[in-house]
């Protein structure tokens, strides 16, 4: 063996290759030591086994709406929430950067496989998978091709705790892609991409599919995803043809079924008709699963997983109807949480100094004084109660004045924060959609305000929602008062005696939302879910129509009725139309040419959901280019 004195000096050449390596080394950067990969339940309680899951949504399950929905638990539960992220595209996550940096954002700077990883001395948080602010945390993709998954899972696997696969999308951006409910015709392939990552992550793989035409084809297709290494699995408890006016209620006995006949260490997330709090302990006890998730109902809801405060508690931001029947969180209250949540940690900066929340015996002085509109805004509110002189007010494209933006200013040391980027920063990207959802019943009666709501698009403009705050907590003032000037007559008897009558004959109808009406009732200054008609309602309404095929047989069969034909000839005619009620039946294979033709049509006419002009533009931009308000079923699979 060579003495240390013999030690040939390096030529320059190998000097050179030695630098280059302990760069390439440094710019790699040292991994944390490998934890044990656990599996199935043993992960699952690794995790401190969460009852509760906010659902993976397109464009709307983000860092800050994760936040937001934390929030309203207690602090020492916050961490028991589970959260899945939006559904990213993995093939675009793994070959557009633009597309990867404006979805997911672990680290201040370009997310690549070189990038810091936890354990690493270079290593710091950002936003989303932040290990101490934003876990557990499940990462969810769309894909059809193992190698894309995998690549892209690997991306993001050091910042989260597992890897979803989306089985469940029923939408015709979907079924072009090949993707989500439209792969579980393929179960060799769901196997593949399920099984691909269980053996190549270091983190647990899960999957999210709905259920099938039966539940016996149902439970092997839940034995596929098993088997393949899903350590959970989610069940949402509607087919794929459910979505839209169809969408009508969840089936919790699939999921029950499911429970009794799969191996009891499984764990199972049942999915669907969650509209509050008390929904979630009736899905528990009747589907046996192991947690529950919500998306509709966290969307205009996002204190739906909190126990409502007791009676005579309620502070300033949970109301209570007088005869305590009837409660929910103010929507002035849960604006300004969101707000100043993106304040914080995507503006980086304090959020406005604000008034105490108002409520009746306050003083009201501040609620004679003028508006702030969505083109205006007081001096304290654009400056931040600093002593600079107003902005000057300029004429915009339609005549009115507004003044200037000042989010976030240019700073060079933090270029995650120029306005370009926080253009295209989900958080803010998502804000829009987001108040529609909370503000749905309340812009119904306030139109003004829905219109600076539509004109409001991305949240950098922080100043304009700003201006949307400021009327929310004027018009909830004005409501509350008017409460207690009646003695409560203005919701309990105008609104809700109303709503009753109009409801007497039909709330005991199994296709009629009426009884979910009646219950989910709240006045428009509390959030409360969107409830959307069932099948046979929305037919009534014509807001769903029967096909051409569908008509023609209801016809034939009237016919035949007229004529004496009977009873059977009945049947025939409610087989006819069984499928627009969502009654349990996959659509039949043998679709009519016009039918075919018109899918085609529908899907060419969809965008892929990727990044548009400067990388602003979301899925549900696109998709919802035609309304005001962003369709739920958009929201998740």
């Amino acid at each position: 063996m060579a003495s240390p004195s013999a030690t040939t000096v390096p030529s320059a050449a190998s000097a050179a290759a030695s630098l280059s390596a302990t760069e390439a080394n440094a710019t790699t950067t040292p991994q944390a030591p490998k934890k044990t990969k656990l599996h199935g339940r043993a992960f699952y309680e690794s995790i401190g086994s969460p009852k509760y899951i906010v659902a993976p949504m397109v464009d709307q399950s983000e860092f800050a709406w994760r936040m937001l929905t934390r929030s309203f638990l207690p602090a020492e539960e916050q961490h028991k929430l589970l959260c899945y992220t939006p559904m990213f595209h993995a093939r675009l996550f793994t070959e557009a950067p633009k597309y990867r940096d404006s979805h997911y954002q672990p680290i201040r700077g370009p997310l690549t496989e070189n990038s810091p990883r936890p354990g690493s001395p270079d290593y710091v948080p950002f936003l989303d998978g932040n290990p101490s602010i934003d876990r557990s945390l499940f990462v969810q993709f769309c894909a059809n091709d193992p190698s894309y998954l995998l690549s892209a899972a690997k991306l993001v696997a050091p910042y989260c705790d597992a890897v979803d696969l989306n089985l469940g999308c029923p939408q015709g951006i979907a079924k072009r892609g090949q993707y989500g409910s439209f792969l579980q015709e393929n179960q060799e392939l769901i196997f593949e991409l399920i099984n691909t990552l269980h053996n190549e992550l270091d983190i647990p793989v899960t999957a999210k599919i709905r259920i099938l035409e039966t539940k016996e084809a149902t439970l092997k297709y839940a034995q596929n995803v098993l088997r393949a290494g899903a350590s959970i699995l989610t069940v949402h408890g509607r087919r794929r043809e459910q979505k839209g006016h169809q969408t009508g209620l969840a089936d919790w006995e699939y999921i029950r079924y499911l429970r009794e006949n799969l191996p009891k260490e499984t764990v199972i997330f049942a999915n669907g008709n969650i509209l509050q709090y008390s929904d979630l302990e009736k899905c528990l006890e009747t589907t046996g699963a192991d947690g529950v998730m919500s998306a509709e109902g966290n969307l205009s809801d996002p204190g739906l997983f909190a126990r409502p405060p007791p009676v005579g508690e309620e502070g300033r931001e949970y109301w209570r109807s007088k005869d305590g029947s009837r409660g929910g969180w103010r929507v002035d209250a849960v604006l300004r949480r969101y707000m100043d949540i993106l304040y914080k940690y995507v503006l980086e900066q304090e959020p406005p100094v604000r008034r105490t929340l108002f409520m009746p015996g306050d003083d009201v002085t501040w609620l004679e004084k003028p508006t702030i509109t969505s083109t205006e805004t007081t001096t304290t509110q654009c400056q931040n109660n600093s002593d600079e002189p107003p902005r000057k007010k300029h004429k915009s494209a339609n005549g009115i004045a507004s003044t200037p933006s000042t989010s976030s200013p240019t700073d060079t040391t933090k270029p995650y924060l120029h306005p370009k980027t926080l253009q295209t920063s989900p958080n803010l990207v998502s804000m829009q959609p987001h108040c529609f959802h909370l503000l749905r019943h309340f812009v119904t009666t306030h139109t003004d305000v829905r219109d600076m709501l539509a004109r409001a698009r991305n949240g950098a403009d922080i100043l304009k929602y700003e201006a949307i705050l400021s009327q929310v907590e004027r018009k909830v003032a004005q409501g509350l008062l008017e409460y207690e000037r009646t003695g409560g007559a203005s919701f309990d008897v105008e609104e809700l005696e109303k709503l009753m009558k109009e409801t007497e004959e039909s709330q005991n109808d199994p296709e009629s939302s009426a009884k979910a009406r009646r219950e989910n009732k709240r006045p428009w200054w509390v959030v409360q879910p969107i409830i959307r008609p069932l099948p046979k309602e929305a037919l009534a309404k014509g807001a769903l129509q029967l096909s051409k095929k569908e008509l023609k047989a209801q016809a034939a069969t009237a016919e035949k009725i007229k004529n004496g034909a009977g009873v059977a000839a009945a049947g025939a005619a409610v087989a006819a139309v069984a499928s627009v009620f969502g009654g349990g039946k996959m659509k039949k294979e043998e679709e009519t040419k016009e039918e075919v033709n018109k899918d085609k049509a529908a899907e060419e006419a969809a965008p892929v959901p990727v990044a548009g002009e400067n990388g602003a533009e979301t899925a549900v931009e696109s998709l919802e280019a035609t309304t005001s308000y962003p369709k739920s079923e958009l929201v998740s699979g």
